[in-house]
Order: C-alpha cells, then sequence, then structure tokens
C-alpha cells in the first residue's frame, strides 16, 4: 500500500524512514510518498493510489477534502501531532474514515519551550542579544522579574500543561489551573480555580488547552480585561486561543505586560516556510512584531529530536494498527467498527 505525506520537512522523511524501517516486520509492504506542499482541495488529486494519508496541523481536512479523499480510495488520516482541529471527525465519521493522533509524543518539548518563553521575555534576553551585537552592553530596558514566588496561571491540564506546572512549580512559582476536566496528576503542584480567578491573580499566563468551539477566543477583549495588570500571557498550543485583535489592544493600552506566542491564528499561510525574501500581507501579525515585549516563534515548541521520534514511531504504529485491523489506542475515529466511532474523543476529556 501506498501512504503520502503531505507538508513533508526533510526532519520529517528522516524521522519516518527511521520509524518505517524499524516497523519493517509489522508493515512489510508500505511504500511512502513526501510532498512537502499541504494537503487541500487542489493538491487531493495527488493522493492517487495511496490508500492512507499523513498530515500535519495545517492540512486542510475539511468535510469537502476528506470526501475527495474517500472518492480516491484513500481510507485513514494519520496525523503527526496531538491537536485534529483542522478535521472534521464528523465527516471522517460519516466516510467511515480511519483517523488516528499522537497524543502524547514528549509533553516536557512543548512545556520547557513555553518555560523558555517566559524567561526570555521576562529578562529581555531576546533583547539584550541583539544589543550587545551591536556593541550596546546597557542595562535600561531589560529589567525583568524573578519568577520565585510569582503566581503562574496553566489553562488546560493535560500532559503538556501538567508538565509546565511541574516545572513552574521547580522555580518556587505558585500555581493556579483552570481546566473543565480535574487531572489529579495536577493537584500536587498547585490548586484549580475558576478562569476568572486564575486571570486575576496571575502574572504569569500559559495556554495549554485544545481548540474547541468552547475555547476559541477564550482570551479575548473581556478576559484580557481580568488579567492583572502588567501580566504576561504564553501561548504554545493553538492559535485560536487568542483574538488577536484584542491584545494588540490590551498591549497598546499597557495593561497587558508581554505576550509570547509560538502560535498563531492565521499561521497556516505562513509558518513552516521562508518568507524573508517576500512582504508578508497580515497586517495582524506585522503589528505584533513591532512591540518591544512581544515575542513570536514559528511553532516549533514540539521541534526536539526526542519529539520527532516519538511522532514518527506513533504514526507508524497507527498506520500498522490499521492495516492489521488491531485495536488502535489512538483512534479518533474507527475504520474498522463505525459502532466505536468518535468512541475516544465522546468519552474522555479532551487531553494534549
Amino acid at each position: 500500500m501506498q501512504l503520502a505525506v503531505f507538508s513533508a520537512k526533510p526532519y520529517d522523511k528522516k524521522y519516518l524512514t527511521s520509524a518505517r524501517a524499524t516497523e519493517l516486520d509489522s508493515t512489510p509492504d508500505i511504500e511512502i510518498v513526501y510532498h512537502e506542499f499541504a494537503l487541500s482541495l487542489e493538491t487531493v488529486p495527488l493522493t492517487q493510489g495511496a490508500s492512507a494519508i499523513c498530515v500535519f496541523v495545517n492540512d486542510d481536512l475539511s468535510a469537502d477534502v476528506l470526501e475527495a479523499l474517500h472518492k480516491g480510495g484513500v481510507r485513514a488520516i494519520l496525523l503527526r501531532c496531538a491537536g485534529y482541529n483542522n478535521v472534521d471527525l464528523q465527516a471522517a465519521q460519516r466516510l467511515g474514515l480511519f483517523v488516528a493522533n499522537v497524543p502524547s509524543y514528549s509533553p516536557e518539548a512543548v512545556a520547557e519551550f513555553a518555560v523558555a518563553q517566559i524567561q526570555t521575555l521576562n529578562r529581555n534576553t531576546h533583547r539584550a542579544y541583539n544589543r550587545v551585537r551591536e556593541g550596546n552592553f546597557s542595562l535600561q530596558g531589560l529589567l525583568g522579574r524573578t519568577l520565585h514566588g510569582k503566581t503562574v496561571g496553566v489553562i488546560g491540564t493535560g500532559r503538556i500543561g501538567v508538565a509546565f506546572a511541574r516545572i513552574m512549580h521547580g522555580f518556587g512559582c505558585r500555581i493556579l489551573a483552570y481546566d473543565p476536566f480535574e487531572n489529579d496528576a495536577f493537584k500536587q503542584y498547585g490548586t484549580y480555580t475558576d478562569l476568572d480567578t486564575l486571570l486575576s491573580e496571575s502574572d504569569f499566563v500559559s495556554l495549554h488547552c485544545p481548540l474547541t468551539d468552547k475555547t476559541r477566543h477564550i482570551i479575548n477583549t473581556e478576559t484580557l480585561s481580568k488579567m492583572k495588570k502588567g501580566a504576561m500571557l504564553v501561548n504554545t498550543s493553538r492559535g485560536g486561543l487568542i483574538k488577536t485583535k484584542a491584545v494588540i489592544a490590551a498591549l497598546k493600552s499597557k495593561h497587558l505586560g508581554g505576550l509570547a506566542l509560538d502560535v498563531y491564528e492565521g499561521e497556516s499561510a505562513l509558518f513552516y516556510n521562508d518568507h524573508s525574501g517576500h512582504i508578508i500581507e497580515d497586517d495582524e501579525l506585522m503589528r505584533l512584531t513591532t512591540f518591544h515585549n512581544v515575542l513570536v516563534c514559528g511553532h516549533q515548541a514540539f521541534f526536539t529530536e526526542e519529539a520527532l521520534r516519538e511522532i514518527a514511531d506513533g504514526t507508524i504504529r497507527n498506520l500498522s494498527d490499521f492495516l492489521h485491523q488491531r485495536q488502535c489506542k489512538n483512534a479518533l475515529v474507527h475504520h474498522i467498527d463505525k459502532s466505536r466511532s468518535l468512541a475516544r474523543t465522546d468519552s474522555i476529556p479532551i487531553r494534549i
């Protein structure tokens, strides 16, 4: 059978090829075809001959695309990521497609990056780096705050949120968390509270929840107004959690003390590609980059050797489960037993 991989970068090829070789006995007849561009309705014809596809966070898996894939013979959708907000799961269920993600790859990778963003933004190390390169050793404007004793708010306590809380607890921070589904693993590091209390008491707020209809724009004009004046906001989860215009207004009014982003709501048109020779037309993103207290990265929090290895291994295992009609613990939609479709997403809280 053929597996078509979209949005494939050199590192994807390296780790998927290695995982494929490791699983050779259980997946002997797989041909992997790599495409550097994203999956969309326009690129669906390139899946001809493929029984399964492998996609990433910004690939289009809307109902129209899924229907075209199914018509062309694709029966399995493999996500090499934890989030699945770009997949129309209801359409996949209706079409009988198998959909699986990799929900538990190296949560420490993302958690550590969130901490790095806090430290960079709080202590102005990115600005100091640029100054020193120009011979400017002045400390004026680089004043930060000690993390020890500060209150850190964690919105979303899945694997990544708990890993983040554990690290910040090690700094001596007081940890507050908001999550409709409490996780016992978090409780040794902090206390659950309501969202309003978390926002009003936290010096740093870090987002670690998935993007759903309920969490979209959870950070907006109203919730920003409830944050402590001067607090910093970090998002390493999904761009759609933040209403960009609202944070720009909060930054301009100096109510929001700083913003660190590894994700952005309009990132699909920009991230993972080099646009340095082009004019970027996204006015909101460009406005964000003008603030000295804003740090924007290109969705790289997951990007460690360990995480890439775990993602590739998990993806190939999911494919092997599909091919051998085994129960797949990572299945979001089951192909072989439609009566169990969406079982995992319906029966447990969404965790990332």
